[in-house]
């Protein structure tokens, strides 16, 4: 299992994206409070397609201790503009297969993962290669470009690798 761990996300459209990401890639999300805000599925329905929290695997913590609590044992990376290992240099099919499942946390939009938290972590802090005078990527697509590293050095076990709506054939037939 793959959890996505968003620590206090500020932006419902970002949020709204990750959902829709988590539940393409069969990913659980994990949001820690505070948020800046409302979950309810009347604000995130349009922005995430129609995809609901309530349809994906999740978990929303009241606070970071609440969160550390309970999964504080685990081998956690976390994505930072500060990390000083590339995002593909870990092998994730090993951690997956050792483990049985991955944690990857993201931190709030303005002001990132808090450094007390990097600086216990340091080994598993992870950096975006991105051009040096730009500062960070966003949220939501940074979520995209992890969890898609993820499952493709797991040549995307579980997932579709073709349409599965309209037929694996769609583009070839000629009804047009």
């Amino acid at each position: 299992m793959i959890n996505i761990i968003l620590y206090q996300p500020e932006i419902s459209p970002n949020t709204s994206n990750i959902i829709r990401t988590c539940f393409a890639g069969n990913a659980k999300l994990h949001i820690i409070k505070p948020i800046a805000f409302d979950l309810h599925p009347h604000w995130m329905k349009r922005k995430a397609a129609g995809h609901f929290l309530t349809e994906i695997q999740h978990e929303v913590h009241e606070n970071y201790e609440e969160f550390f609590k309970k999964y504080g044992d685990k081998n956690i990376y976390y994505v930072t503009r500060y990390g000083l290992k590339n995002y593909v240099d870990v092998d994730y099919k090993q951690e997956l297969q050792t483990n049985g499942e991955l944690w990857i946390m993201f931190g709030t939009e303005s002001t990132g993962i808090p450094k007390r938290i990097m600086q216990t972590n340091i080994p598993n802090c992870l950096r975006i290669p991105m051009f040096d005078e730009c500062r960070s990527l966003n949220l939501a697509n940074s979520v995209a470009i992890v969890l898609f590293e993820v499952l493709r050095q797991n040549d995307f076990a579980g997932l579709s690798k073709f349409e599965s709506q309209k037929g694996k054939d769609f583009i070839l037939r000629k009804d047009w």
